[in-house]
């Protein structure tokens, strides 16, 4: 199989068969041998709906639908795992990306040899104030924090080599930053590609401010995860010995003044240095403490399902 097209859907009913529609025309007219896979991440309108009728009159398009709405990045984890095509592209359902991008990106990724390939909507049909200036300023972020040199993290439109989606765990709302989990992973060869975007045309985002402000404190989890991740107590034995040595400074500073010069004829308890010299100690301690914490955890971790499938189409293990 050609092409694996993984797209995460929630309560986008009005635009799933003309997305059917303009996808088949795209695979047929460049005779692909393919498969769309929609997974319905907790619709509560008519979309499993379309999604079943879809599937009985094409048996090239599949299904997953979730108990419940368990995000983006589950959905998405979920389609990797069925996933058959030797390149897979991810697309959103609300018709803002353009299936005609898929025959570029598949090249890309079969003759070019790239491991990932990521959209790039350069020109943006979105509010200026809501998503245009946020969206810059966390791209911007997560190139200087990642070094992934991509101008779009957030793009739904991505291609990637088989073998990629296999190999990388995507998790909370880690879907932004599949293509840093790819790196970390040892993919390397990530490219981008302007491709174009279409205003909305029905309903509305599922997306509010809110998801900025959970994109950096994610950003902040890969950071740490992709340098700290198999070696947390390298970050917290450093604090911890920086803590440890400021609290021993302050506490052999206390005891020769005492000792030796007693300049102010004070008890040691009525100095504002012991109060920093134990602070200092007690967060230093605490510090290994999550250290050893985290090394046991990382040794004793357990691979959990994140979701939970209500229902399958067409696959060769659907009920």
């Amino acid at each position: 199989m050609n092409i694996s097209v993984v797209i995460p859907l929630l309560n986008e009913q009005e635009s799933l068969t003309e997305l059917y529609d303009w996808i088949a025309k795209v695979m047929q007219s460049n005779h692909f041998s393919y498969e769309i896979i929609f997974i319905d991440d907790g619709s509560t309108d008519g979309s499993w709906k379309i999604i079943k009728k879809l599937s009985q009159q094409d048996s090239s398009v599949k299904g997953i639908r979730f108990l419940r709405n368990f995000g983006k990045s589950q959905a998405l984890h979920a389609g990797f795992e069925k996933a058959n095509g030797d390149v897979v592209i991810t697309m959103d359902a609300d018709l803002q990306d353009s299936p005609e991008e898929i025959p570029e990106l598949y090249s890309m990724i079969t003759k070019e040899h790239y491991d990932l390939v990521s959209g790039w909507k350069k020109k943006r049909y979105d509010s200026v104030v809501s998503k245009n200036l946020p969206s810059k300023l966390f791209n911007w972020a997560a190139r200087k924090t990642s070094g992934v040199k991509l101008n779009d993290f957030n793009c739904g439109l991505k291609a990637y080599n088989i073998n990629v989606v296999k190999n990388i765990d995507v998790n909370g709302e880690m879907h932004r930053y599949i293509p840093v989990l790819a790196k970390n992973a040892g993919f390397s060869n990530i490219g981008e590609k302007v491709v174009l975007h279409q205003a909305r045309k029905y309903g509305s985002t599922k997306f509010g401010m809110n998801r900025f402000i959970h994109g950096f404190l994610d950003l902040l989890t890969i950071w740490f995860l992709s340098r700290f991740a198999r070696r947390p107590m390298h970050l917290f034995g450093a604090l911890g010995v920086i803590m440890l040595f400021i609290g021993l400074a302050f506490t052999l500073y206390l005891g020769i003044d005492k000792l030796f010069l007693n300049t102010t004829g004070r008890l040691i308890t009525d100095r504002p240095q012991f109060y920093v010299a134990l602070s200092t100690m007690i967060i230093g301690t605490q510090f290994f403490i999550a250290g050893f914490l985290g090394e046991i955890i990382l040794r004793t971790k357990e691979d959990k399902k994140r979701y939970l499938i209500n229902d399958e189409l067409n696959f060769q293990s659907a009920k």
